[in-house]
């Protein structure tokens, strides 16, 4: 049974139209209803899946320092001051992550706009060298990573490229285009039919399990555990 319910939809749905305090804290307790407990809930029973995966990323059912990101936006430098997010998000990192630039399984929840996630996004320049290393020393590993069938079936590559081949790296050579990526994700679009399904929870273990030849080459790029 998936915790997550069209009720997390029309929430969200709702706030977007009133993203102010007043409403919000007159809405708290449905919140707490229908989209915290509800994911936090999801993190405990992904959490008892993951060791399979790799024992050394975490599921923390936790609305704050855990898998689920806060609901309340930082708008210290935003001109927009609406004071909450419209998407629910868990990511699930690994244990030496401190942020959201760390590697991770992701799952983002917002109307009209649903996906599972894998990689590492946006990571600093010495991070993102670590990898383009990796690469450049081992070609082989990284298109055996990209090109597992289980991978290609289920997820996309995408994010940002640098304009120009990264300084320090081989303009000439044969995974340049990889090699510019700024961020290290793929991506698959789901629908809030599919993630409210009974058998979900089930998916999206499936859907991690075949991101981990990504997973495995960029946590290891960072000299990490796997």
């Amino acid at each position: 049974m998936s915790t997550i319910t069209p009720a997390l939809f029309d929430f969200l749905r709702e706030l977007k139209l009133n993203n102010n305090r007043p409403w919000f804290e007159g809405n708290k307790a449905r919140y707490v209803q229908v989209v915290k407990q509800p994911l936090l809930e999801f993190i405990a029973d992904f959490g008892t899946y993951l060791p399979e995966i790799s024992p050394h990323y975490l599921a923390i059912p936790k609305a704050t320092g855990g898998s689920m990101f806060r609901i309340y936006r930082d708008v210290r430098f935003s001109k927009d001051k609406s004071p909450y997010k419209t998407a629910a998000a868990l990511q699930f990192r690994h244990e030496q992550g401190k942020d959201v630039h760390a590697p991770g399984f992701y799952l983002h929840l917002e109307p009209d706009s649903v996906f599972a996630g894998c990689g590492i996004w946006q990571p600093d320049t010495q991070t993102a060298n670590k990898i383009r290393s990796a690469i450049a020393a081992h070609p082989d590993n990284w298109l055996a990573a990209i090109q597992d069938a289980a991978f290609q079936k289920t997820f996309t590559l995408e994010g940002e490229s640098l304009k120009q081949p990264p300084r320090g790296f081989d303009a000439d050579h044969p995974l340049l285009e990889d090699l510019k990526r700024k961020d290290f994700i793929g991506s698959v679009e789901l629908s809030e039919q599919v993630v409210c399904q009974d058998d979900f929870l089930t998916q999206y273990v499936e859907m991690c399990k075949a991101a981990s030849p990504l997973m495995r080459f960029l946590t290891e790029a960072l000299g990490l555990a796997w």
